[in-house]
């Protein structure tokens, strides 16, 4: 562990739990950096040493695109669930498993790059999904009409049971299947770093 107190006595590990028990979402190493008065390499190691400390733990760490959250383990969904006298979470329909997919292992990806590989509309997947919280805008395309940009968020994480876009499943190429020319918005093949169409398969959901 990292062995320098602070001036408050405590840990820079601890007093990182402390500033992510309070906070309302994720928030990045630079914040986290700016607030104990340290440097984002210091924060970065003692988020290590939290990531070690809860293994075995009923919390966990969520790091997305460079911005950290501490959630509950995903394996106690059930027991939280039905303590605070909650339904089971619904669901997912195959049509938003697929459309999610894509957008796990693509991101940042556009509707009409989500719809060629699919083969259909897109639209209300995608509302559905905003609507659920497990995915987002991002931004925008650089392409013509500068279509909105969509990528996971840390609900999706949470909803998977992983803590960071690192631990998805690796995609499985075959290659047999037919090859997909998706254009990025008249820019360039999106395909080129990887033509083939893909299988993609993300975790179960345990709660």
């Amino acid at each position: 562990m990292i062995n320098n107190p602070t001036s408050s006595g405590l840990k820079l590990e601890h007093l990182i739990e402390s500033l992510l028990f309070v906070a309302e979402g994720p928030v990045s190493i630079g914040q986290i950096a700016a607030a104990l008065n340290t440097s984002a390499k210091q924060i970065k190691r003692a988020l290590l040493e939290l990531e070690d400390l809860y293994q075995e733990r009923g919390l966990q760490l969520q790091n997305l695109r460079g911005r950290v959250q501490l959630t509950t383990n995903p394996k106690a969904a059930q027991s939280i669930e039905q303590f605070l006298g909650l339904e089971s979470q619904q669901q997912l329909t195959s049509a938003a498993l697929e459309t999610l997919a894509i957008i796990a292992y693509r991101q940042p990806v556009t509707r009409p790059q989500i719809d060629g590989i699919r083969g259909v509309n897109s639209d209300s997947v995608i509302k559905n999904l905003i609507f659920k919280g497990l995915i987002e805008d991002i931004g925008r395309s650089e392409g013509p009409g500068r279509p909105i940009l969509y990528g996971t968020t840390s609900s999706f994480l949470q909803h998977f049971g992983i803590s960071s876009l690192k631990e998805l499943p690796p995609i499985d190429i075959e290659e047999d299947q037919l090859q997909v020319d998706i254009k990025s918005d008249g820019e360039h093949d999106i395909t080129d770093s990887n033509p083939d169409y893909v299988s993609m398969q993300l975790p179960e959901h345990d709660g």
